[in-house]
């Protein structure tokens, strides 16, 4: 059996609104059956320019603002409100995460000690904020590779060897794009991940933006038959943005599942979890059973069996 944990990315999916983002927590946790519940946190004077701030979002009709910096700032939480999020988790059995795209933002959520800190692909050459985790945070720190090269990847797991948390690291494969066509999905990128980085990481993942699930069921299968045939790079994350409604204002919404998507995702991937092994003896218990009422054979038979010359 492969222990795969699914995380519900909520991001800013909320709006902006903390009941919607607690209604998330709970519906991924108590419907759905994910294992974290993650946000976003972003210090957005530090992200953007005066430039960028000023600019109008690229879509107007996803935009919380006049300004893209107005709208980013609309969907962004407090430390105090992201406290109060964890807190919602931890009522309602779920784990709390957050994705960090800023020094600022890190060390603000490293104050809340959850037992996972996210970079997203956009993050994974900020190096100063990630030798900050390295040196004031003590649990996992999950990369995702998307729109990185392969170099920028070996980069990466270096920088994690050279301070001594590479153990700690669990690494994403990624397309980034929202939503991701099927071509341009590349599952087979979990292999090459497993076989360049799985014996120098804790993990291997996968972080999906496609439709539909099929592809986590296929990744799942990839990441353990990989995992078995290297002995190494263990494959334990699935990643999918969440939403309630798809149709909701926001650039991510149309990229995420819904709380039945999610659910069924969740049941599909523990059932094919236990599912990946190989048999323990020549037949199982349940054949013995079969066998014995539905198997040829001539001592049951042989008084209607002919010799043919």
């Amino acid at each position: 059996m492969v222990d795969v944990k699914v995380i519900a990315e909520i991001g800013c999916n909320h709006k902006g609104d903390m009941d919607t983002a607690k209604e998330l927590i709970q519906v991924a946790s108590k419907i759905c059956g994910a294992h974290v519940a993650k946000f976003q946190k972003r210090n957005n004077s530090e992200l953007l320019t005066e430039a960028e701030y000023a600019t109008p979002h690229p879509v107007p009709a996803n935009s919380y603002g006049s300004t893209y910096g107005e709208h980013r700032e609309f969907l962004e939480f407090s430390v105090d409100q992201h406290k109060e999020l964890q807190e919602e988790c931890r009522m309602v059995g779920i784990d709390y995460s957050t994705s960090v795209w800023d020094l600022t933002s890190a060390q603000e959520i490293a104050t809340l000690k959850p037992n996972l800190i996210k970079l997203p692909s956009a993050t994974n050459q900020h190096f100063t904020l990630q030798e900050f985790l390295c040196k004031n945070f003590d649990g996992e720190i999950h990369v995702s590779t998307g729109m990185t090269t392969r170099d920028e990847i070996e980069k990466v797991i270096s920088f994690y060897e050279k301070h001594g948390r590479a153990k700690d690291l669990v690494v994403y494969a990624c397309t980034s794009g929202y939503p991701v066509a099927f071509e341009d999905i590349c599952l087979m990128e979990i292999n090459r991940l497993q076989e360049n980085y799985g014996d120098r990481v804790k993990s291997i993942g996968f972080s999906g933006h496609h439709l539909g699930i099929a592809a986590d069921v296929a990744a799942l299968a990839i990441g353990a038959a990989g995992y078995q045939r290297h002995g190494k790079g263990e494959f334990g994350w699935i990643e999918r943005h969440f939403t309630l409604d798809r149709t909701w204002k926001g650039t991510d919404h149309a990229a995420s599942l819904e709380a039945d998507g999610l659910r069924r995702l969740c049941r599909d991937l523990k059932n094919v979890s236990e599912s990946l092994s190989y048999k323990q003896s020549d037949m199982l218990d349940v054949e013995l059973v079969q066998r014995d009422k539905l198997k040829w054979r001539e001592e049951k038979h042989g008084a209607n069996i002919r010799e043919v010359s």
